[in-house]
């Protein structure tokens, strides 16, 4: 069964969409939903957390551009709607198995 990964911390209120989003799509089979909350500027850096929220499938991030920056920030992703601070419920369908 393929792992997804919701990461975040919680200075960041997009995460909750995020999982909001998910949480819908767990209902389809396929993966199991597993948070992780990152605490600390050290362990953003030890991660690679590239903001939050950061979804994993299977630990690949599958909206890595490669040019997000570390560190506990809200991170903004490219969406048909212009920026947000979440993934489309789409765009979350399209890398789930």
């Amino acid at each position: 069964m393929t792992e997804v990964t919701l990461r975040y911390f919680d200075g960041c209120p997009n995460w909750e969409v995020a999982d909001r989003r998910l949480r819908s799509l767990a209902a389809e089979p396929g993966f199991e939903l597993v948070h992780e909350v990152v605490d600390t500027p050290e362990e953003a850096e030890r991660l690679g957390f590239a903001g939050s929220p950061t979804v994993l499938v299977d630990g690949v991030d599958p909206f890595t551009t490669g040019d997000e920056p570390t560190g506990l920030a809200c991170r903004v992703y490219a969406t048909p709607d212009g920026p947000q601070g979440s993934p489309t419920l789409d765009q979350l369908r399209d890398v789930l198995p």
